[in-house]
């Protein structure tokens, strides 16, 4: 592994239907040239910025590529929260400087058909979770800490600066 980690900025989506649950993805790959297992952790839709892309650009195209949902940048909210998570992918260490907006009152049937090659690979679930489900789950989310701070945010629109999340 390399010992100095790829800095890469990327931008996601807390997605949250009328009931105030929010879609996640289950994160299943390790490496392209390693077949996908078991989910290993829940995200929220999002990835990396490309140059020249602002953050919030960024994740209205991951929200269209990932689950099919076009939107207007402008109904995004936030950034609602930042966190930074340095850790492996394919022998390559990389720290991502995540920044998370939030888009209300989604209803929406996941459409995965403009997802990259990459994404196809990891042939990720989709799953709408509750905050009763998630703060009962004995799974790993990203971020570490979404049960405790998806009801601060589930409270109604962010008016302050993102926080910073774990």
């Amino acid at each position: 592994m390399s010992a100095r980690p790829w800095v890469r900025p990327t931008a996601r989506v807390v997605v949250l239907d009328p009931d105030g649950r929010v879609l996640l993805l289950g994160a299943r790959l390790t490496d392209p040239a390693v077949p996908p297992g078991e989910v290993l952790f829940w995200y929220t839709p999002g990835g990396g910025v490309e140059d020249g892309e602002s953050t919030r650009d960024a994740a209205v195209r991951e929200l269209a590529e990932e689950v099919g949902l076009v939107v207007a940048p402008g109904a995004l909210e936030g950034p609602v929260w930042v966190r930074r998570h340095v850790g492996p992918f394919a022998g390559v260490q990389i720290d991502s400087r995540e920044t998370f907006f939030a888009l209300r009152d989604v209803v929406h049937e996941v459409d995965a058909s403009g997802r990259t090659e990459l994404e196809v690979l990891g042939n990720e679930p989709h799953r709408w979770w509750s905050p009763a489900e998630i703060a009962a789950a004995d799974v790993v989310f990203a971020p570490r800490e979404l049960a405790t701070v998806l009801p601060e945010l589930l409270t109604g629109p962010w008016a302050g600066p993102p926080r910073i999340v774990d």
